[in-house]
């Protein structure tokens, strides 16, 4: 008894410290004191461990705390619980005890997740379908022939949706359409919602999710498919999370048989996934209950769009994004740009961005071996130096914006200089080559971008030739292919999803990194690590290249011929030469 006491004084103490203080009367609050979120201890677990004790009315995990609360109907359920798990219940962490106390009320938890609101626009029909009907559809599909996602088994019909670019390829419809078997679908849906009534899809995704299996949280691509969006739940209900820009997160549950109808807002605006899990945790009426999911199949319809969305949402728009550049008049503000999202997140992330940089590329490995005997080459944004000292016949000097990357590049040997590729510290005709390797992308304005070029150029002797490289947009396409794109990669839920407004006047998309680019202007995260332990995440500033436009910037500066323009793993990539 005695060893318990001990226990529970250590515990009730940590829980002290933030604040919170354990009442020595009982209470419908009981405090988990040692298990929680940051240790592995989940809703569901907690959920399916006490619920045997009385009617649970809701549970708390704050995030990043070994400790979390129960609260339940009435004083006695509590009592019970307490007594009978405290100490002995081995739901903690590698299987051991929990140690429990009663609080009288709860610490403010800023929950955002919000249970019976919907977006507006998301409509959902229960009992849209028969059991006999969900037999049927289930039945006239094999898994067996259907691609395997990482999370779960798809089949498409009618037009295949591609993962890596977010889109379908119009001109390229399916030998498999809608199977007729859908057909009824139609009538009933025009007949439940009128405003529907015109609706008669031309693409199908079919998925089967596994129990655990899920869905990272997306907008389906405006320029893709109009309004709305339909999703069939079949064998199993599900919860289904939305999120919007201003920080709201509902919870929606669809049961089994329920049709989801995603319009206007929800459709455009809202992200829509499914956190993978095996217990779906639904609270309602002020009781939590427990939801076990079985295997799930969805059936998802959508008609394609002919020509651009015209939506008022234009933070989820890729038509907007698209047709949108950054614009900036005030060469001041761009500067600060780049100083902050450029500039000083290089200086931060110095020696790790150079532990990630070793082995050169093999065309711009062949353009530095190609110099004859005593060129003199200029690599512009030399980074750590990993181009230098590739040629032994000829003379390197390298130059970046970075004092850190610099410093790397005089540890091993190399001659390099600070300074700003917008005004280079070299006379005119010094140098027989440059090569500037993914650093133009990093300038915030059009003109700033033809500045570098321009510079790079002046620096060239007559006959002297330039190497430029600069991501692109396009990171996939049938002949150009890259090693940037992972498919079903997860949204970072540590970012803001509506992206980062600078000094009032500008507001950039911050990328989800290894998948396909939706906008030209954007910040990239970097994420810092030191002994395999992430210590942060910078955001830096691009501009990704459509195809042609940096053959356009270049043609814009006179004494300049493109010896060659070409793509090469995920950048636009241009040869000059100075006449």
């Amino acid at each position: 008894m005695k060893k318990l006491e001990k226990k529970l004084k250590k515990h009730y103490n940590t829980l002290l410290r933030d604040g919170i203080a354990v009442s020595t009367e009982a209470t419908k609050i009981i405090a988990i004191c040692n298990a929680g979120l940051v240790n592995g201890l989940s809703e569901e677990k907690l959920l399916s461990s006490f619920a045997k004790y009385g009617e649970i009315t809701d549970i708390f995990m704050p995030p990043g705390k070994s400790y979390c609360f129960l609260c339940f109907q009435s004083i006695e359920e509590a009592s019970s619980c307490f007594n009978s798990s405290n100490g002995t219940l081995q739901i903690a962490q590698n299987d051991k005890p929990v140690f429990l106390g009663f609080v009288s009320s709860l610490p403010f938890i800023n929950d955002e997740r919000k249970w019976g609101c919907s977006p507006p626009g998301l409509i959902i029909l229960e009992d849209f379908i028969s059991l006999e009907e969900e037999a049927l559809l289930i039945g006239i599909q094999d898994f067996n022939e259907s691609a395997t996602m990482k999370n779960r088994q798809v089949k498409h019909f009618g037009f295949e949706f591609r993962y890596d670019t977010n889109n379908v390829d119009a001109s390229c419809p399916l030998m498999e359409k809608i199977p007729k078997e859908c057909d009824f679908l139609w009538e009933r849906l025009g007949e439940k919602c009128n405003k529907f009534r015109d609706f008669i899809p031309d693409q199908l995704t079919v998925n089967q999710y596994l129990p655990g299996q899920g869905i990272p949280g997306h907008v389906d691509t405006h320029s893709a498919f109009i309004d709305p969006i339909i999703s069939l739940s079949l064998a199993s209900p599900i919860v289904m999370d939305f999120k919007n820009d201003n920080g709201d997160h509902y919870c929606v549950n669809l049961p089994r048989r329920s049709l989801l109808i995603m319009s206007e807002e929800s459709r455009y605006s809202w992200t829509h996934g499914i956190t993978p899990r095996k217990f779906d945790v639904i609270k309602n009426n002020g009781r939590c209950t427990l939801s076990v999911r079985g295997v799930r199949v969805s059936y998802t319809f959508r008609k394609l769009r002919k020509g651009k969305c015209n939506c008022k949402y234009s933070s989820k728009c890729d038509t907007f994004s698209n047709e949108q550049d950054l614009s900036l008049n005030d060469e001041k503000i761009a500067a600060r740009l780049e100083q902050t999202h450029v500039h000083d997140v290089y200086e931060r992330i110095a020696d790790h961005f150079s532990d990630t940089r070793h082995k050169p590329w093999p065309n711009i490995l062949k353009f530095v071996d190609s110099l004859v005997e005593g060129s003199i080459l200029v690599d512009v944004g030399c980074g750590n130096g990993k181009y230098l000292g590739i040629n032994k016949d000829i003379f390197n000097v390298g130059c970046d914006r970075s004092f850190g990357l610099t410093d790397v590049c005089k540890d091993r040997g190399f001659e390099s200089l600070v300074c700003d590729c917008l005004s280079l510290p070299f006379k005119d005709d010094f140098a027989d080559a440059c090569i500037c390797i993914a650093v133009i992308h990093h300038l915030a304005t059009e003109e700033r971008r033809i500045q570098a070029i321009r510079e790079i150029v002046r620096v060239l002797r007559p006959g002297g030739k330039a190497l430029i490289y600069v991501w692109a947009k396009d990171q996939y396409n049938e002949n150009k292919k890259s090693n940037y794109i992972k498919p079903e990669t997860k949204e970072d839920d540590t970012l803001p999803a509506e992206g980062l407004k600078f000094e009032e006047t500008i507001s950039l998309p911050i990328h989800t990194n290894r998948t396909q680019f939706k906008h030209k202007d954007l910040l990239v995260p970097w994420k810092l690590k030191r002994n395999c332990e992430e210590k942060g995440t910078f955001l830096r500033y691009y501009h990704v290249y459509e195809d042609g436009e940096l053959e356009n910037s270049c043609l814009t500066l006179p004494n300049v011929k493109i010896l060659s323009s070409y793509y090469d793993q995920g950048n636009w990539c241009i040869q000059l030469l100075k006449s």
